[in-house]
């Protein structure tokens, strides 16, 4: 009795429960009977509340009791009903069209439109109300959509009809891709700590898989002076009720209204210039207290938004506690298109249950994001109870649907399918494609060999080259994502007739990481690698020009890395080597015979080969350890993620070379440090970004050309931009074994002022601002100035330097952030 007695009280205290829970449901249409949709639905006084699916029609779970509800939609009249609920319930509701009365006057004796002084008042209560609530928890569901409207038949290659067919879209390849909901407990604190549970997930057609609805993503708040949604556009949009929102907006006055004894002001907000960052639309002050009640925007390609045409934005408001107004729903509704595909959709987002007096940990908002590998196992019934936004018809048709295509795709036939097409060998793909991949999913195994054509080089030391690898790689940790990866290379000289191979790989042994390389090659003296070896093949074979200089490695390296907590991370390395200097032994290339000459491969006498350096063995152990002040992280079911910090990175490296040990001639020690921050946000003025290291040589007593600092410098039209790259510095003149200090600034103005030009600003063109220092015994006060535009990652500059002001020379760059780096 006493083992059944725990069951039967649960038994009934979870019966009795049940019986309690009652669901009230029905449509909401306008007067002449269409659907009204995504209408608010919420229980006045408290914060138990739902919306409307795009059919108008509503489910809300409640207790037995009786309510009064309340049923909002923009344009209409609010309409509440008292109603007493003891068993599930239909109510049916009409709602009339709002009418908004005009005043008599609607312009003040200056000729301004009376919305002109209400938005007056809601600027200057925006602070208020932006830091009213200084915590709060709630529960947010979330539906997301997404449509192919429509798509090419073949796409680089690719049969995307077939691959319609296989998603279960139509003939002619239209239909639902993406349909997820989601259920989570949301916290937040001021000013922008947040922490996210996410309790369940569900993905039409994925029964593995994971929504990507995040409460974080969809949370807007016009309070501030304007939301930075990067990738939809370079810009942040003002909000209408922003500081400075007068330079940006007209507003017009469309009438007023009362509600539950509050006037309601609905104003129309109109973009002072088309291609400014600012909406369109209405929005909704509640008059006296000058809070937003609701909002109806949008923006539109003329904006400068980036893959999306139109994007529209409809918040709601209603009351938690007698002054705090919070957020009832969020949508937003989408299209656009690019490379021939159409696609659109909507996202929507629910909040309920608001606490504004959380018990909230110190450390809660650590992990901003928490998803377990359980909350994808709910079933259909739970959903059919939990879901506030009841499905449409095209959406249970598709869950439905795409059931069958996800209980397949999961089987292990169906992925040794996939992988038996997938892992069909070519060999025109081997030769001159992007090589060999096989995979086997369900082992979690991927294997590669490099293309033949990628692996061919030339240099002036080796002549033709051919520089092969092959990698292997198995997921061995699914919950922690820790992967084994393994890899081979062989590279064989024609003109020089060397032959180098090596070994490598990374191994996972519980918080560590072990990496390990262990063989022969030819390396760059300059070990920043400031341009790839596909580079130097271009400009050696077609322009007579070897910029980069090589030297033989025979080398055996461990490294162990660890995450010692949150963002600090730390690796110690050793290495033993043996170095070479090598002299050039082909001088072929295609163009330039008669009137250019290779330089050698001592880049301090191009005109002769004396070595730069004997035969060398050096026996080295290393320390580097980086702090971001940040321990935001995201725990997801494949393991932790950290996100980047918003501080600077700080770093601190040590490197000390041993004489005698293995037979080293080498004894320094270097010691340096860094901070660095990438893409800074500056509001409407754009990013920046900064790096700055410096370092000494606390003792020299014995090194070579390899062993010394280099620089990250830049001889060539075409290089890859980043924040520790020159734009004219030479690769190796300025190398030192003393001390130096370094410092790169870089500023892009996301359009701020190209954006003003007309035609220009169609092509969403980025100014970029670059400054880069550079100070060492023999090269003082080295720097230079950068201007230049940027577009979709292709960057032209124009760098000019100076040595102590004097000015020194002046260059055009062509930019490409996507080069492929092939070592």
């Amino acid at each position: 009795m006493k083992f059944f007695l725990p069951f039967i009280t649960v038994f009934f205290i979870s019966a009795t429960v049940y019986a309690q829970l009652a669901t009230l449901s029905g449509s909401i249409t306008d007067r002449s009977g269409k659907p009204v949709p995504f209408a608010t639905i919420y229980i006045k006084n408290t914060t138990r509340g739902t919306s409307a699916n795009s059919e108008g029609k509503y489910q809300l779970q409640l207790n037995t009791g009786t309510y009064e509800v309340v049923f909002r939609a923009v344009g209409f009249r609010q309409e509440n009903r008292k109603i007493e609920l003891t068993i599930n319930q239909t109510l049916n509701i009409s709602l009339p069209t709002e009418s908004y009365q005009l005043k008599a006057v609607t312009i003040n004796g200056n000729g301004e439109d009376a919305a002109y002084a209400i938005i007056r008042k809601a600027i200057k209560k925006r602070k208020t109300y932006l830091n009213q609530v200084n915590a709060y928890s709630c529960e947010v569901y979330i539906k997301g959509l997404q449509r192919l409207l429509s798509a090419p038949k073949k796409f680089l290659g690719a049969d995307i009809d077939k691959m319609a067919r296989e998603n279960g879209l139509d003939s002619n390849r239209r239909g639902i891709i993406y349909l997820s909901e989601s259920q989570s407990k949301f916290t937040f604190q001021q000013p922008d700590k947040v922490h996210e549970e996410m309790i369940s997930s569900k993905v039409s057609g994925r029964n593995n898989a994971f929504s990507f609805n995040r409460a974080s993503d969809i949370r807007v708040n016009f309070y501030n002076n304007y939301e930075d949604w990067e990738g939809i556009s370079n810009r942040p949009f003002v909000s209408p009720i922003a500081d400075n929102a007068m330079l940006y907006y007209r507003y017009k006055l469309l009438g007023t209204t009362i509600e539950n004894g509050e006037t309601i002001n609905k104003i129309q907000v109109i973009p002072r210039r088309e291609y400014d960052p600012a909406f369109s639309g209405t929005i909704y002050i509640l008059e006296d207290s000058w809070r937003i009640y609701g909002l109806d925007l949008y923006m539109t390609k003329k904006s400068n938004l980036n893959f999306v045409d139109t994007l529209k934005i409809n918040q709601q408001f209603y009351p938690v506690s007698k002054n705090v107004w919070m957020p009832s729903t969020i949508r937003f509704d989408f299209t656009g298109g690019i490379f021939g595909f159409r696609f659109g959709g909507y996202f929507i987002s629910i909040y309920k249950d608001y606490d504004l007096h959380p018990v909230i940990t110190p450390k809660e908002f650590n992990e901003v994001l928490k998803i377990t590998k359980e909350v994808n196992k709910k079933d259909s019934a739970y959903w059919n109870k939990e879901r506030p936004l009841p499905l449409t018809t095209e959406e249970t048709v598709d869950y439905s649907k795409k059931e069958v295509l996800a209980k397949k795709r999961e089987s292990k036939p169906y992925l040794d399918s996939l992988d038996h097409i997938n892992n069909k060998f070519r060999l025109s793909s081997l030769i001159l494609g992007s090589g060999y991949n096989h995979r086997n999913r369900y082992k979690k195994e991927y294997f590669n060999l490099n293309s033949f054509a990628n692996s061919l080089l030339f240099n002036t030391v080796e002549g033709f080259a051919f520089d092969y690898g092959a990698s292997y790689t198995k997921q061995i940790d699914s919950l922690t994502n820790k992967y084994l990866r393994l890899g081979a290379k062989l590279r064989y000289g024609f003109s020089n007739q060397q032959i180098h191979g090596s070994v490598y790989g990374n191994l996972p042994l519980n918080d560590f990481n072990l990496g390990f390389n262990i063989g022969s090659d030819i390396l760059d003296m300059n070990n920043t690698i400031p341009f790839g070896q596909g580079l130097n093949t271009k400009y050696s074979l077609f322009g007579r020009q070897n910029y980069e200089k090589f030297y033989d490695k025979t080398f055996a390296n461990l490294s162990l890395s660890h995450r010692i907590t949150g963002g600090w991370l730390a690796t110690i390395s050793t290495e033993v080597a043996d170095r070479k200097w090598l002299d050039n032994t082909s001088n072929y290339s295609f163009f330039y015979n008669d009137t250019r000459q290779y330089t050698s491969n001592n880049p301090f006498q191009p005109d002769n080969k004396n070595p730069l350096f004997p035969e060398t063995q050096s026996f080295k152990i290393g320390f580097r350890t980086t702090y971001d002040f940040s321990n935001r992280y995201q725990t997801l079911p494949s393991g932790r993620y950290y996100y980047p910090s918003k501080y600077p990175r700080i770093g601190l490296s040590y490197t000390k070379g041993i004489k005698g040990a293995f037979g080293s001639d080498v004894d320094y020690d270097l010691l340096s440090a860094d901070i660095t921050k990438s893409d800074i946000s500056l509001g409407f003025y754009g990013k920046t970004s900064f790096y700055v290291a410096a370092g000494k040589f606390l003792n020299a007593n014995s090194l070579y050309f390899t062993d010394y600092k280099h620089f990250a410098g830049n001889q060539l039209t075409v290089y890859e931009p980043g924040i520790t790259k020159f734009l004219v510095l030479d690769y190796y003149r300025y190398s030192t074994n003393s001390e130096y200090l370094e410092g790169h600034l870089e500023h892009n103005f996301s359009g701020f002022i190209t954006n003003k030009l007309p035609l220009i600003r169609k092509l969403k063109l980025q100014e970029i601002f670059d400054v880069n220092y550079l100070a060492t015994p023999s090269l003082r006060n080295y720097t230079e100035l950068g201007f230049g535009l940027e577009y979709l990652g292709f960057r032209l500059m124009y760098g000019t330097s100076f040595i102590d002001g004097s000015h020194k020379g002046s260059a055009l760059r062509f930019g490409i952030n996507l080069l492929p780096r092939r070592r």
